[in-house]
């Protein structure tokens, strides 16, 4: 799928830049998926009629269940699979719109917006886009998977300040159950968050939820294989001196 920068008018005098999928590459790409996915269906109503023969009793129900089906039923059934993978993969993609007055991120059909004065650095953790608040606290952390170098010309270009490295990268500390300087309530959010990451079907709206409610206590998260490391802000830091 092709990605790129585009530009927009924004308000009179103004611009917008917009990165993330381009029209005809999406289109282009649910074609493909569309005609991958009557392949596969086609593929799959072969496979049904020779299987359907097969000795082994196991395999000849199912077999024999799909052989029963139209001839142009599977092809279809495949090519409306493939377009909704396309779909669910266009809704995982993050877009940024950017102007000179805000920073917009979408995702997963969630839309979060940031004046251009409360941004005070962007930079790429990973693949994760942040985004840093004037306190040291993240506005946002979402995954982005957009090339690295056009995403900082595309903020630099709009007179954000965007840094190669986390600069808060040394204050991180790991977490460990009863880790003492940290401010009252987070320590439960933070084993609550523990536990959300070691679950196989826990979902990342659970662990973002947490480290949103972090957030509002003045900690900074992040983990790397299922390990939590955190920092202060320096509004929370501040607050106890």
């Amino acid at each position: 799928m092709t990605r790129g920068a585009g530009l927009e008018p924004d308000q009179p005098g103004g611009r917008l830049t917009v990165l993330g999928q381009q029209t005809w590459g999406t289109a282009g790409a649910y074609l493909v998926l569309a005609v991958l996915g009557a392949g596969s269906g086609w593929l799959v109503g072969f496979l049904a009629d020779w299987l359907s023969t097969c000795p082994w009793p196991p395999l000849q129900m199912p077999a024999q269940l799909l052989a029963w089906l139209p001839a142009p039923m599977l092809p279809v059934v495949g090519s409306v699979a493939g377009l909704t993978l396309g779909l669910v993969g266009q809704r995982e993609q993050l877009v940024i719109r950017l102007s000179d007055q805000r920073v917009t991120l979408m995702r997963k059909g969630r839309e979060h917006e940031f004046p251009y004065d409360a941004v005070a650095t962007v930079f790429r953790d990973g693949k994760q886009l942040v985004l840093l608040g004037h306190d040291g606290g993240e506005l946002a952390r979402q995954e982005c998977d957009l090339e690295v170098r056009r995403v900082a010309d595309a903020f630099t270009g709009h007179g954000y300040a965007w840094a190669d490295a986390d600069p808060y990268e040394d204050m991180f500390r790991r977490w460990v159950p009863g880790t003492p300087g940290l401010p009252k309530g987070a320590d439960v959010v933070l084993k609550a968050r523990q536990e959300a990451l070691e679950k196989k079907d826990s979902s990342d709206d659970d662990v973002g939820e947490l480290r949103e409610e972090l957030a509002r206590l003045g900690v900074v998260v992040k983990e790397e294989k299922r390990r939590q490391y955190w920092r202060r802000t320096r509004t929370s830091e501040a607050a106890v001196e």
